[in-house]
């Protein structure tokens, strides 16, 4: 049986910082935002935006929006080569500076996203996380986290699990002033951007043993 949705964890006034927050961020950077687009479509072509399939609150799927980094390079046989072959000088600086996740505050606006929260990974891991793993699908998924303030891409996958339980453990609202600052100084400093000899987090194949579709365990939907 599907798992029935149940209201998110968080402190009283969560939603309403996260859309003035989102708000406010918008407004002031709309000339930044209209900039980085032009260069995105001067550099990269169309089209500025991407969209991929995520897991939210609960499990559900949305879109999230970012500013596109990389090319469709692709093979002779039509596949996209690796994401290390179609990230320009361009995509990694825009990437390394945090900006192409600006358009992911009209995530925040409609509900899907919070500020602050686990980063919302692909929808086909879904069915790889452990019970515990799948905890971090108790809050909405955020524009910042408590792993990405501690490590970023650096991390393996399980200390980023463990990292995102953390924080579902102990969300307050100074806790995400915490991390909000935390995450200007992370951006600043650049750190973390890339993982290891990777330019983006490798592929999570879940943990040896356990997923979602043990019996007796709760299925988020599909994918």
């Amino acid at each position: 049986m599907g798992r029935t949705p149940v209201k998110p964890k968080g402190y009283f006034g969560k939603r309403a910082f996260d859309v003035v927050g989102a708000t406010l961020a918008l407004a002031v950077g709309t000339i930044p935002i209209g900039i980085i687009a032009l260069l995105v479509r001067f550099k990269l072509g169309k089209p500025i935006l991407f969209t991929q399939e995520r897991s939210g609150l609960d499990g559900a799927t949305f879109r999230m929006i970012k500013f596109r980094s990389m090319t469709d390079a692709r093979d002779a046989d039509g596949n996209l080569l690796p994401d290390e072959l179609r990230l320009p000088p361009f995509g990694l600086r825009l990437r390394s500076t945090s900006l192409d996740e600006l358009p992911e505050l009209l995530n925040v606006l409609k509900g899907d996203m919070s500020l602050v929260g686990p980063r919302p990974l692909l929808s086909r891991y879904l069915t790889r996380y452990s019970p515990k793993q799948a905890r971090r699908l108790e809050v909405r998924p955020g524009l910042t986290g408590w792993a990405q303030v501690n490590g970023r891409n650096e991390l393996d996958w399980e200390s980023r699990f463990e990292l995102d339980v953390w924080y579902v453990d102990n969300i307050s609202f100074l806790l995400d002033l915490k991390i909000f600052f935390k995450t200007i100084g992370a951006v600043l400093n650049r750190k973390g951007v890339s993982s290891g000899t990777h330019t983006t987090m490798p592929e999570f194949l879940g943990s040896e043993g356990e997923s979602l579709e043990q019996p007796d365990q709760v299925n988020y939907p599909s994918p």
